[in-house]
């Protein structure tokens, strides 16, 4: 199986990295036999890949990432680069290979210190492939000083240093990095498409990958997400029927604190998988014996690591409260879509009578201020408001319309 392959709904996108792998690999092939470099090379040593979310940005970077590593031997008989079978492709894409770094972040932000880290190892020669990969899946959580520290690297790379950024659209990275990168604009995955890779790579029922398809609108992770875990879709369902809860000023305050507690506990969930494991191993690392004192000097590491924590538990909480979000918008998509007589698809079929009896209720103009609200509400939380506050604001204007 090809690396493309991976690619899901995405074949202009695929062309395009196919094409820059081969003249990449090209390029390395002739300054090894010190032959001249082809003028008319598609590669290039920075990359920007933007699309929607669920677009799969990562998965094209990875992927790319291991075409580039590529050492299959029917690249010398003019096969394309990114087999999927041999070393280079299969240690980039399980994430053991040398020269292949891939980032990711569950913290709000990046900041300066690890950007320097990686600007440094952008310095280093391949150890073992072909080039130097570094993914940074989450460029627009990059704070401006570390946009500034990435800027120097990018502007002045190594040799065989390559940079694939990933964020959701252009307006997310600095100005003065996207205008030296390659961009690459993803689109959301067509339904169907999105319900064929569930049933063929995961194993899931023909009828629930289409139903899952359906509702996460083409966001392969999150359909992935819904079809094997049946807390995913507990609260789904409980988002699903929030709407019917605003009727009154009691039930839109009782409806957002629900809200709140569900992200909360989402984020606990993962504090009770990751944080403890976390603490003990660096626990062990530091010298400190299970049950005793920690040795002098390790205070200020360990509480470096309990605020990370705490930062990744906010971030744990924005990302679970954000998805609960886009659930709701999607239940006041379909409403408007009924109301306006569109020919688009219902995501949510599963309440399909409520959505009818709301869009004989209410108007399209309410509707369409209530998933204004609810873009507010999302704003708001960009913006470190208060949770609770925030939802509350938009549960009360979900009732008023």
């Amino acid at each position: 199986m090809s690396v493309w392959d991976d690619l899901v709904g995405q074949d202009r996108v695929s062309a395009q990295l196919s094409a820059a792998a081969r003249d990449a690999d090209a390029l390395v092939t002739a300054v090894a036999a010190d032959t001249p470099v082809p003028d008319s090379s598609k590669m290039t040593h920075a990359w920007l890949f933007t699309g929607p979310p669920g677009s799969g940005r990562s998965t094209a970077a990875r992927a790319f990432a291991a075409a580039l590593q590529c050492t299959s031997p029917d690249r010398a008989l003019g096969g394309v680069p990114g087999c999927g079978f041999c070393d280079g492709c299969h240690t980039s894409l399980v994430g053991t290979h040398a020269d292949v770094e891939v980032v990711r972040t569950d913290l709000l932000s990046i900041g300066v210190k690890e950007t320097r880290e990686l600007v440094r190892r952008a310095q280093l020669s391949p150890a073992v492939g072909r080039w130097q990969v570094i993914v940074l899946e989450d460029a627009d959580r990059l704070t401006e000083g570390a946009g500034n520290v990435l800027l120097k690297a990018v502007e002045e790379p190594a040799p065989r240093t390559v940079w694939l950024l990933c964020a959701p659209s252009l307006e997310d990275v600095l100005p003065t990095i996207r205008s030296r990168c390659r961009h690459l604009t993803l689109r959301t995955p067509p339904v169907d498409a999105v319900a064929d890779v569930l049933v063929r790579r995961d194993g899931i029922e023909p009828d629930v990958a289409a139903s899952v398809a359906r509702a996460t609108q083409g966001h392969i992770g999150r359909a992935r997400r819904l079809a094997t875990d049946p807390r995913a879709r507990e609260r789904r369902a409980a988002v699903l029927k929030l709407p019917l809860r605003v009727q009154e000023i009691g039930g839109c305050l009782k409806a957002a604190q629900e809200l709140i507690d569900t992200a909360t506990d989402d984020a606990k969930q993962v504090a009770e998988d990751v944080d403890t494991k976390e603490t003990e191993e660096m626990k062990a690392a530091l010298g400190g014996a299970q049950g005793s004192r920690m040795p002098r000097g390790t205070a200020g590491i360990m509480k470096e690591l309990e605020d990370r924590q705490k930062r990744r538990k906010t971030r744990t909480q924005r990302d679970s409260l954000d998805l609960a979000l886009i659930d709701l918008t999607g239940v006041y998509r379909d409403v408007l879509a009924l109301q306006l007589g569109s020919r688009v698809a219902i995501a949510n079929t599963e309440v399909q009578d409520m959505l009818e009896r709301m869009a004989l209720a209410t108007s399209p103009e309410a509707t369409l201020r209530r998933i204004e609200a609810i873009g507010a509400c999302r704003t708001a939380l960009d913006r470190n408001v208060a949770p609770l506050l925030a939802v509350e604001a938009m549960t009360v204007a979900l009732r008023a319309g």
